[in-house]
């Protein structure tokens, strides 16, 4: 389709007759104007060397004023920006947008879990087990919270899994601090999942721990998504009491607690809900629960792709430019002595 990026630029196509028109009207002159003489020692010099920008008769004088209009439309054309647009369908697949919120603070450094026989922190296993769950998505738009002190959008939403999963394996525990923001993480959450496609918004939070640090108080920010109709399936991650931590080179026993309790409040405001991770199988409900979901009709979106072509006004208006050069030229040389 074609089409002009500034058309406003036309209105000074008739500057130039304007102009003319104002000079014929005010071009009389007073009688100390056409008594004036110019006194120069080589007067015929010089009108012989400007004879070329006299106007011409006849023929020449018709081309000339053809060029010249030439020149001056082609000028405008060419600020106008004539464009010609190519368009890009692009068409999403239907799917879930699915928000993992997942914890990195201190107490994701427990070794509390156990993987062929050897101790493992809580991120490892989280690691394993969200990055399976990565690669089972096939057509969701997947995106990636860290939160610790604060919460970081580590991933947008988004159909490549390979670099959500690359940036949950690059996550270590305290990277975002020692506290726990939860609901810093989910009001993060609500704030890139309420322009998707109702139906379709799904918050996964993992954490370990309470609610220690942050702005926003975790069941106001569950209200928050309630209100945007995303659903949101909690996650508490180890085991309470004492767990083992390795701190100088030597294991020692920290005590450790979840605020079950607000985890489940949170599911249940939101219409989730709240699931123990004790081992590497408790999140395969999630799972089944997110499949059973209605998933959201593809989209499709027209995007119209500009392509410039501003190139051939100008290379008209340069032709023209150089006709009237090669015209003047020949014009004075039939004068010169």
């Amino acid at each position: 389709m074609f089409s002009f990026a500034w058309p406003w630029f036309a209105l000074v196509l008739p500057l130039p007759w304007l102009v003319r028109r104002f000079a014929a009207k005010h071009g009389t002159t007073t009688m100390e104007q056409q008594s004036a003489v110019l006194l120069h020692p080589g007067v015929t010099r010089l009108q012989s060397a400007f004879v070329s920008l006299a106007p011409a008769a006849g023929l020449s004088s018709l081309v000339q004023n053809l060029l010249l209009a030439m020149l001056w439309v082609s000028l405008v054309g060419a600020m106008m920006r004539p464009e010609w647009l190519e368009r890009h369908t692009q068409v999403l697949n239907a799917g879930y947008d699915l928000m993992l919120a997942v914890d990195a603070s201190r107490s994701m450094e427990a070794l509390d879990f156990t993987v062929d026989g050897k101790r493992v922190n809580r991120m490892a296993v989280v690691k394993g087990v969200v990055g399976r769950f990565i690669e089972q998505r096939r057509g969701d738009r997947i995106g990636l919270i860290i939160f610790g002190d604060h919460a970081y959008l580590q991933s947008p939403l988004t159909l490549d899994g390979n670099a959500v999963r690359t940036l949950l394996d690059a996550a270590v525990p305290r990277m975002a601090g020692d506290a726990t923001a939860i609901g810093d993480s989910v009001g993060l959450a609500v704030k890139k999942l309420r322009e998707r496609p109702e139906g379709s918004r799904v918050m996964i939070l993992l954490t370990d721990g309470e609610n220690t640090a942050g702005s926003l108080p975790p069941l106001e920010a569950a209200r928050l998504a309630r209100q945007y109709e995303i659903r949101m399936y909690t996650v508490g991650v180890g085991s309470k009491g004492k767990v083992p931590f390795m701190e100088d080179g030597r294991l020692v026993m920290a005590d450790m607690q979840i605020d079950e309790e607000l985890l489940k409040e949170m599911a249940a405001v939101t219409g989730g809900a709240y699931f123990r991770a004790t081992d590497t199988q408790a999140l395969e409900e999630i799972y089944r629960r997110i499949d059973a979901l209605e998933k959201t009709e593809a989209e499709t979106r027209n995007t119209w792709i500009p392509r410039p072509l501003f190139r051939w006004p100008l290379g008209v208006a340069m032709a023209a430019l150089l006709l009237l050069g090669i015209l003047s030229l020949r014009r004075g040389s039939a004068v010169l002595p």
